[in-house]
């Protein structure tokens, strides 16, 4: 369930001085070709004395998918576009996920992806949404699941930012939390390197 939480990293929205709506986000969030940041990872799980941190970096392209390194406390490479899944470990064959063998996974995926356009129409029809403008150019918005599987999964999904998404917050049945920060957020190019681009051939 840990790529869950990787897929609806990534979103960011221009700089605005007016109230902001969830249409202007949908907007802003569809003209964000590439975005890259840096990111930390808080888990508190249930029956755990202390929770698990993991950080590094990551890149959406709306054209790729989600490319996720994470550095510490290990090494671990998740790749996610249309119809693969893959998990890179040092030293270790790359284990491949596909559309086919995990039809579930990749309903889920087109759900989250969703969320990188704030795409009105696919997030009501499976959360109750509750989007807040705070005032300062900061928005926060509330997804409730109401279809299946997110509702078996998650009591709550908040997402929260100002210039950028700088939060999610994870909220599962199982009362366990998860807190995903993103800093360094660069949106330029907008077109991937040629590194980059490397990130997604498997």
């Amino acid at each position: 369930m840990t790529a869950i939480f990787f897929i609806i990293n990534g979103l960011a929205i221009n700089n605005v001085a007016y109230a902001i709506t969830l249409d202007e986000l949908q907007l802003r969030f569809a003209h964000q070709p590439v975005v890259r940041a840096d990111f930390s990872q808080v888990r508190q799980i249930q029956g755990m004395p202390h929770p698990l941190h993991s950080s590094g970096e990551m890149l959406v392209s709306q054209h790729k998918g989600l490319w996720w390194h994470q550095q510490k406390p290990f090494s671990l490479t998740l790749v996610l576009d249309d119809s693969h899944m893959v998990q890179i470990m040092p030293g270790q064959t790359p284990q491949v996920i596909t559309a086919e063998s995990n039809p579930q996974l990749f309903q889920f995926n087109h759900l989250m992806r969703a969320l990188f356009q704030a795409d009105r129409a696919v997030l009501e029809e499976n959360f109750n949404i509750k989007f807040s403008d705070l005032g300062q150019e900061k928005w926060r918005l509330v997804l409730t699941p109401k279809t299946s599987p997110l509702d078996k999964l998650f009591t709550a999904i908040t997402l929260n930012g100002q210039t950028n998404l700088e939060g999610i917050l994870l909220t599962d049945l199982q009362g366990d939390r998860t807190e995903l920060s993103f800093t360094q957020h660069r949106l330029t190019p907008e077109t991937l390197s040629n590194e980059e681009e490397q990130h997604f051939k498997f």
